[in-house]
């Protein structure tokens, strides 16, 4: 009996010890995997696009991601957790573990004065929304288009929404391709008589008489300063191609009536030129208005017409480089695995520089071309950001052009200036040193 119980004490001590063993291995093993980097370098990444949809996922769980701005393009340092695992491998992101160690060297580079990186820690999933008419598909528009396919969550809003306030609910607005000046996209000269124009411009006055404005015009441009004053309160708006320079039109051009009769069934205002107020726009001044109503454009401050002869194969614009420590917020918005990124048209495809303001900045562009591609600016507590261009992946999009399948372009570095944007608003706000 004296035997029997020295062989079960011994057993009990060596079956604790390996208990202890597994515990002490299992918290060695997670300390040497506490965090997930996903890489966004041109080599390290799969799916570019789609890692800004786990990042945005990964804000949704309340957890922090620190964003480590111009390292391996961009990469995003997150916690490793099995879900957050899970979830890269079912989204096909490439992710890499790392241990403690390893992410404190990091770290330390990166805070390094001799480089110019930086990280910034991304708190809380922004609340998203696309203006855009509720009858459009997703594919209508590059952004809609994003981010279904990133997986990033949005809401649609549209001018009842936004006359009734409803902007206070989201920190990132979207503005679609949209007209603000009340012109109907300038489509008469091209598309008078298609069915399409006809059933549009009948749904747009229907909708402005039904919120109370006699014109099309009127009533966008009561939007436009809702707007306007959205931004001024804190909110950030992106916008492309012709929601760009309309928009600042329509602020422009308030109290003027600008729109020829075949738009708003009365006569232009004589001289309406002279009386526009580039007090109120927030990117442009100093442009001028395209009078005839058959052209496809709105004013000088687009160059697509500008433009020397470009080949769509040499047809590039270049990302500015700024200081991640003391700008971090341009740095953030230029994230991308390279600095030049080819080029792509649209009704407004870029900005003639002698149209915006000095105090507008210019992230992009053409230099051959003499033209602004993507600008950003600050009007009272928030930000706007301008992108000419339709498509980044479809060079010159038609009305009819099938949508582009983001499936074939998952490393976009156009597209992906677009989900930075969608980003920014879940960084953690610090004061600019410049």
């Amino acid at each position: 009996m004296a035997f029997s119980s020295r062989r079960t004490f011994h057993a009990f001590s060596l079956s604790r010890c390996l208990v202890l063993f597994l515990l002490l291995f299992a918290m060695h093993g997670s300390a040497l995997a506490s965090y997930i980097l996903i890489p966004m370098d041109a080599d390290g990444q799969e799916n570019h696009l789609k890692a800004y949809g786990i990042t945005f996922w990964v804000l949704e769980q309340n957890n922090k991601v620190k964003w480590l701005l111009n390292y391996r393009g961009g990469s995003f340092l997150m916690p490793d957790t099995e879900s957050i695992r899970r979830e890269c491998q079912i989204r096909g992101v490439t992710f890499e573990v790392l241990t403690d160690g390893v992410a404190e060297e990091i770290l330390e580079e990166v805070a390094s004065p001799s480089k110019n990186q930086d990280a910034v820690v991304l708190e809380k999933a922004p609340k998203i929304a696309v203006y855009s008419p509720k009858g459009n598909q997703p594919w209508d528009d590059a952004v809609t288009m994003v981010l279904t396919y990133a997986e990033i969550p949005y809401d649609v809003v549209y001018d009842e929404e936004v006359l009734n306030d409803g902007l206070l609910l989201y920190d990132w607005l979207h503005l679609h391709h949209e007209d603000f000046t009340g012109q109907f996209g300038k489509f008469y000269g091209a598309y008078r008589t298609a069915p399409w124009y006809i059933e549009d411009k009948k749904q747009a006055e229907a909708l402005a008489n039904s919120l109370g404005y006699e014109k099309v015009s009127d009533e966008k441009l009561a939007v436009a300063l809702k707007i306007r004053n959205y931004v001024i309160g804190g909110g950030f708006m992106f916008a492309m191609c012709s929601a760009t320079d309309s928009f600042d039109i329509a602020l422009s051009a308030e109290g003027v009536d600008i729109c020829e009769p075949m738009f708003d069934g009365d006569p232009s205002d004589p001289g309406y030129q002279s009386k526009l107020n580039f007090d109120n726009t927030l990117a442009f001044t100093n442009f001028i208005l395209e009078r005839n109503p058959n052209a496809y454009e709105f004013s000088s401050i687009d160059m697509t017409a500008k433009r020397p002869t470009v080949q769509r194969e040499t047809d590039y614009f270049t990302l500015m480089e700024f200081s991640a420590k003391w700008d971090p917020v341009p740095t953030m918005l230029c994230q991308n695995h390279t600095a030049i990124i080819k080029g792509f048209m649209g009704q407004t495809t870029s900005y003639d520089p002698a149209t915006i303001k000095p105090t507008v900045l210019v992230m992009a562009e053409n230099k051959v071309n003499g033209e602004a591609r993507y600008i950003h600016g600050i009007k009272g507590k928030g930000f706007f950001t301008f992108y000419g261009g339709h498509d980044p992946e479809d060079y010159q999009h038609r009305v009819g052009d099938p949508k582009t399948e983001l499936e074939l372009h998952p490393t976009s570095p156009g597209y992906r200036l677009i989900l930075n944007n969608v980003l920014f608003p879940a960084a953690r706000k610090k004061k600019q040193k410049t």
